[in-house]
């Protein structure tokens, strides 16, 4: 079966701001988990979507229990895709991301809805979903509790990091307002690698 994972919050923030706190979230001081991100693939769609795929490495390390049952020499880096979808016009960033390494040990798919709420202006929803799983045969449901409290430890540190993105976006804003815009990071952008097969 699995464990599944549902938040739905609200930020205080314009969408746009969100959006741009997004792409600039990394480096932050509550996820040095987070080692790298690579954008592997990136294009503007004709209906004016834009599409991206990137890949990020993150550490994760293993339960003390667990470190007696698998190998000592396993990967303590986990390799995430992150499959993302820009719609300007109904102002939505979807996001869908997965491990793509220790899928047996653990599957943990996570997809995230940011959306602009047009009667408060000023407010963003998060609509968070995760599914996790193990293949494990005999330890599946200690790795999925584990998997499930580990996602949630996880996803305050990843809002207190969004938050911190944001609040350096408003400075730099308050500081040079004219200029704030185009120290964004260029979101028409396109990338000419292959395209994936599948997209959100």
């Amino acid at each position: 079966m699995g464990k599944y994972f549902f938040s739905e919050t609200d930020i205080k923030s314009a969408w746009e701001q969100v959006l741009a706190a997004f792409w600039q979230r990394y480096p932050n001081p509550y996820s040095t988990h987070v080692l790298t991100e690579d954008v592997l693939f990136r294009e503007v769609t004709p209906d004016n979507l834009l599409l991206s795929r990137r890949l990020l490495t993150k550490t994760s390390r293993l339960p003390r229990w667990a470190e007696r049952v698998f190998p000592g020499n396993l990967s303590r880096s986990v390799y995430i895709i992150e499959d993302s979808v820009v719609d300007l016009g109904n102002r939505s960033l979807t996001t869908l991301t997965w491990n793509v390494n220790h899928a047996k040990l653990m599957r943990v798919v996570e997809r995230c809805v940011f959306a602009g709420d047009q009667d408060r202006p000023v407010w963003t929803q998060i609509t968070r979903e995760a599914w996790i799983s193990s293949g494990v045969f005999g330890l599946s449901r200690p790795i999925q509790e584990f998997g499930l409290a580990r996602f949630r430890s996880n996803q305050v540190k990843a809002m207190k990091g969004l938050e911190h993105a944001l609040s350096n976006l408003q400075k730099a804003s308050a500081v040079c307002p004219g200029d704030s815009a185009e120290k964004h990071k260029n979101l028409n952008s396109a990338s000419k690698t292959q395209k994936p097969q599948q997209y959100i």
